[in-house]
Order: structure tokens, then sequence, then C-alpha cells
């Protein structure tokens, strides 16, 4: 197969495999996904499911967000990890809301960028998942499958996302890195990933990631 031929293999069986596609963060609006994302970085969805209720349930936009200590998010957020710069992270985020954007998050990339806590990766999410902006968030997993599959040289995040928006159609990405995450929890994860489950790798990945399969 050419790199084109692959790409379109990879979209053709992901959407065969995820048709649809919601989003992994419990979320209400912008703000509760911004903080949903934030909480993510080393820790599980699924711990973050768990959490975000006990924190929006006190504070689920920014007004009543400082109203509360850093003392107080870091006690409710701490089987999250890295509590202390993620409360602190919170806190200042929702203080800046406020006082730059009358509490609501801004639809920009730069701007995004610009609150503590807030990195590419997470204003990426923000765009597509919460306005719909085209973006290609990169993280652990579609790095790791983006080299298993020859897409790109695995040597760091930033040239994954480039090479990745380089390859697929814009119009597919917001849905698209979501279908390569779910693929690659479920049928090529980091370590164990099997020859008879993950087939994209088998069929069109570069040969020390099919050697490397069990």
């Amino acid at each position: 197969m050419t790199k084109q031929q692959k790409v379109q293999y990879v979209i053709d069986e992901l959407e065969r495999l995820y048709p649809e596609t919601p989003v992994p963060l419990d979320h209400t609006d912008s703000y509760t996904l911004l903080i949903a994302v934030l909480l993510s970085a080393q820790c599980t969805d699924e711990r973050v499911n768990k959490i975000t209720p006990l924190l929006f349930a006190k504070a689920d936009n920014p007004f009543d967000m400082v109203k509360l200590s850093v003392e107080e998010i870091k006690s409710i957020i701490r089987p999250c990890g890295l509590s202390p710069r993620k409360s602190q992270a919170i806190f200042d985020l929702s203080h800046i809301l406020i006082e730059k954007y009358n509490g609501a998050v801004p639809d920009n990339m730069e701007l995004l960028e610009e609150l503590p806590g807030v990195g590419h990766k997470t204003a990426s999410v923000v765009m597509a998942q919460a306005f719909g902006v085209p973006a290609f968030p990169v993280d652990t997993h579609i790095h790791r499958l983006m080299y298993r599959w020859n897409f790109t040289n695995g040597k760091n995040v930033t040239q994954t996302e480039k090479d990745a928006k380089r390859l697929f159609p814009r119009e597919l990405w917001n849905k698209l890195h979501l279908q390569i995450i779910f693929y690659g929890r479920a049928y090529s994860p980091a370590r164990g990933a099997r020859k008879e489950v993950d087939f994209i790798t088998m069929n069109i990945g570069r040969k020390e990631a099919i050697e490397q399969l069990k």
C-alpha cells in the first residue's frame, strides 16, 4: 500500500470500529471540560470522571470556584495526582477567566495556552471538543500509534501532531483523534499488544512494531 492508501485504510477501519465518538471526559460546558482535561494529566479518564462530580457539586463555574480555597480544591482532586499544582492552576485560571473574559472560556488556542496549567494538548482538546474547531490533540496513545503505523518518526509529540495534520483531512481531525485513542486502548496498548488483536499495526505497521507484537 502507498502512504495515502494506508492513511485511508486507517480512516476506514476506525470509522467501522468507532462510528460514534463520545467525549471520554464527562462535562457540561467548556469550563467543566477545561477543568476535566487539566485534571486528566497523568491520570486516567475513568478516575477523573469519579472526581469531577465531587468538585463540580461545589463549583462548576469560575465564579464559584474562586470562592473555594486552593486547599479545598486540592483535597477534592488529590486522587488525580499532582494535586498541589493542579489545584493552584484551577484557582488561578478561574480568577483570570473572571477578570479577563467575564467568566467565559475563550475559544482561541493562544489565549487558552496562556492560562495556568493549560498546555498545547489541553487547549487543543478544548478547542476540538468544546468549540468544534479542528484540532489534533496528541496524547500517549496517538503518539504511540502514529509511530507504530509509520506515520511519524516518533521524535516528539509536536512532530507527531504536524504529521497527523498533514496526513489526515482537516474535517476528520476532531473525530479521528478520539478514534485513535479508543483503538490504542482496546487494540494496541503500550505493553502487551498482540498480533491477533492489533490488526491495523499488523497490516500497515513499521517492521519493528510488528516484530514487537506478541
